[in-house]
């Protein structure tokens, strides 16, 4: 049963969940990511160790057993790094789709919000929780990273003290010279995925309408308006990627004159004899070793950034305002139906429980407005049998009340899926004919949205689906504007047939199933200022105008 959302998280808090969620293999991945980083470190210390023996004292026996130390050490190196780099990858994927897990939830969630387009959540969903993700990447580099330099600086202090202090002082300038290379990178990574999301939202919103852009001929205007928000994002990865190289310029610059100090230090002690040749090897194998390190060190910076700008995105989506409060409550088993409202904006509506009501509004918002109050999408007084719904949870809340917009869409799967495979609704809605037109009946699958069916046969099987629920309350909006005269006729019946006794709301302006209710409220600017049958409210100019014009 589900609750309130749940606190959102900062960028910097989400992204320490996301890493925490994979806590236990994040470990492991690091340890051997480390362990593969010294195994790397220790091949030129045993290779100049090899040579000393070689040259200083001619023992055969003890070169070869080093000589195995070395071919040992990359056996290790090896299993170290399959075993640590494709956990580490796993990390990185499980985070991405547990942040994935996060926004679909907070985007299904009952209590809704305004959250943005169909595209721009696809891109959230999609390349940002990527993105995201890559902080258990980032950790695992930089775990194994300072495990090398640590490692490294070890071996260099043990043969010379001053070695040791030069790789031990020039890291942590290396590491905060990038650091702040990388700031302004943090909020370019932000504005590409910004303008990337506008490109995925516009284009997911010409592919959706792409029937009624060419019914109306605006093919040309749709893709100009894709292209420009193409090159706004194209513009934002360029000027992203001038940024990164320059970066990537910058810190080559500063890693590369550290590691000339080390050699440069290196050589100076192997001249006057403070170090062997072993040593010196050693020294510079390190120093040439060094630069992959410190390489990945200053990687970490815009994969950092890029994750925490993608995590700001998330964090505002995931702090996206509830449009309603859930409440905890229940309602009694058995419901009579009986509905009260009183809206924010002043309309006053009470039905009695089993009746049949019409309401026409002359005013879209006005519909739209106790809709979204039925529906629990706003938090309106709505009471059932007494009850505030709002006390309730918004799953009981919803099937009691059950709202059935004009804009219904279908799912794929069957027709049966889709109605249950309620003959008595299929027949109320007229929808049997539409299973009787398929070869299949009711086994006939779907496409998505169910586009294989025209504009009629979609309407009468989403109003299958709603009759199907039997819910104490039924609202329908406009459910017959896709149909013939004849079957809008077959409709009326047959809703007032099935739902007899069942309090039923039709906001609607079609005479058809006006004429079949038993009371007809006319709408205005938030208030009802006629009340009557059909056939009484005929003589109102604003009523005759709203429906038989």
């Amino acid at each position: 049963m589900p609750g309130r959302p749940a606190a959102p998280p900062t960028p910097g808090g989400l992204l320490r969940s996301a890493a925490a969620g994979q806590r236990r293999d994040l470990t492991v991945a690091s340890l051997l990511v480390a362990g593969h980083q010294l195994a790397e470190a220790a091949v030129p210390v045993t290779v100049g160790v090899a040579i000393d023996l070689a040259v200083g004292t001619g023992d055969t026996g003890a070169l070869l057993r080093w000589l195995g130390v070395v071919v040992g050490v990359f056996v290790v190196l090896a299993a170290c790094a399959y075993g640590g780099y494709w956990l580490a990858q796993r990390t990185e994927r499980l985070a991405a789709h547990g942040i994935r897990l996060a926004v679909a939830a907070r985007v299904l969630h009952p209590a809704g919000g305004v959250l943005g387009r169909p595209g721009e959540l696809v891109s959230l969903a999609g390349s940002d929780a990527d993105r995201a993700g890559l902080v258990c990447r980032a950790i695992a580099m930089a775990v194994g990273a300072l495990a090398a330099l640590a490692g490294g600086a070890v071996v260099l202090l043990d043969a010379s003290v001053l070695l040791g202090l030069v790789v031990l002082a020039g890291v942590p300038l290396v590491l905060l010279s990038s650091r702040l290379l990388a700031r302004p990178l943090v909020g370019r990574a932000e504005a590409e995925q910004a303008t990337l999301a506008a490109a995925t939202g516009v284009a997911t919103d010409v592919v959706t309408g792409l029937r009624v852009i060419k019914g109306i001929g605006a093919e040309r205007a749709a893709g100009e308006s894709y292209r420009r928000a193409s090159r706004r994002a194209l513009r934002a990865r360029l000027a992203a990627a001038r940024l990164e190289g320059g970066y990537n310029g910058a810190t080559n610059v500063i890693t590369g004159l550290f590691l000339v100090v080390v050699a440069w230090v290196g050589g100076r002690l192997a001249l006057d004899g403070a170090i062997t040749v072993g040593e010196l090897v050693a020294a510079v194998g390190l120093a040439q070793f060094l630069i992959g390190p410190l390489e990945r060190l200053t990687e970490v910076g815009p994969i950092l950034a890029g994750a925490r700008g993608s995590a700001r995105r998330l964090a505002a989506l995931l702090a996206t305002p509830p449009a309603v409060q859930e409440g905890d409550g229940t309602l009694p088993p058995a419901s009579s139906g009986a509905l009260r409202v009183r809206q924010a904006g002043g309309l006053a509506l009470d039905v009695a429980a089993g009746e049949h009501v019409g309401l026409v509004t002359l005013r879209t918002a006005d519909a739209g407005s106790l809709l979204d109050a039925l529906a629990r999408e706003r938090d309106d007084p709505v009471e059932l049998d007494g009850v505030d719904l709002r006390l309730v949870t918004l799953d009981e809340a919803r099937a009691a009340v059950l709202v059935a917009r004009h804009e219904a869409t279908l799912f794929e799967g069957t027709l049966g899926e889709n109605t249950g495979g309620d003959l008595a609704a299929l027949a109320a809605a007229a929808a049997d004919e539409v299973v009787d037109s398929q070869a299949a009946g009711l086994a006939t699958e779907l496409t998505e949205r169910g586009r294989t069916l025209s504009g009629g046969q979609r309407q009468r099987i989403a109003l299958a689906r709603a009759l199907a629920a039997h819910a104490p309350v039924l609202v329908l909006h406009d459910p017959t504007t896709a149909v013939d005269a004849a079957t809008e006729h077959r409709i009326a019946d047959g809703i007032a047939r099935l739902r007899a006794g069942r309090t039923t709301v039709l906001v609607t302006s079609s005479p058809a199933l006006l004429a079949r209710c038993g009371r007809v409220l006319l709408v205005d600017d938030g208030a009802v200022v006629a009340t009557g049958t059909h056939a009484e409210l005929t003589a109102d100019p604003a009523y005759r105008a709203a429906v038989l014009s």
